[in-house]
């Protein structure tokens, strides 16, 4: 399993890369201010970081409790790794936009269905490239019946 340093650096990097890409792109398609977008988008990444630690380490002991190994990640256990974390984290944060934006409660779905789609993209994109540049300890891996 990754550290807790190395968590950490995996939420941060997600985090700030996301901010810097998504927040102007948010503000023109939104057609609202960039600082009234950017400060929601931060509480939303504050949000998000400590969802992702959370459910990134969630997800891993269920992997191993499955017998899976943690760090063997076909894009199919990626695609589901994204769309669960994304899906637990607009539970969170529909709420919120949609009162930061005085939006309806669907208007702020709706907005958050948007942030999902980008994030979905850029999460599966993300965590294959940080998996290439810091890849997990070989340690981390599970043995298979017979090895």
């Amino acid at each position: 399993m990754r550290t807790p340093a190395d968590r950490l650096r995996h939420t941060i990097l997600f985090e700030v890369i996301g901010l810097v890409t998504c927040t102007p792109l948010a503000s023109w398609a939104l057609g609202r201010d960039l600082l009234r977008v950017g400060v929601m988008s931060m509480i939303i990444s504050l949000t998000a970081m400590v969802c992702n630690y959370l459910f990134n380490l969630a997800f891993d002991h269920a992997l191993e409790r499955l017998g899976h190994p943690v760090n063997v990640r076909p894009p199919w256990l990626r695609v589901v790794h994204a769309v669960l974390f994304e899906a637990s984290l607009m539970l969170l944060t529909v709420p919120f936009v949609a009162w930061w934006l005085d939006l309806s409660l669907w208007a702020g779905f709706l907005t958050e269905i948007g942030f999902a789609v980008f994030f979905l993209v850029y999460a599966y994109i993300y965590n294959w490239a940080y998996d290439a540049f810091f890849p997990m300890p070989v340690a981390s891996t599970i043995e298979t019946a017979g090895d």
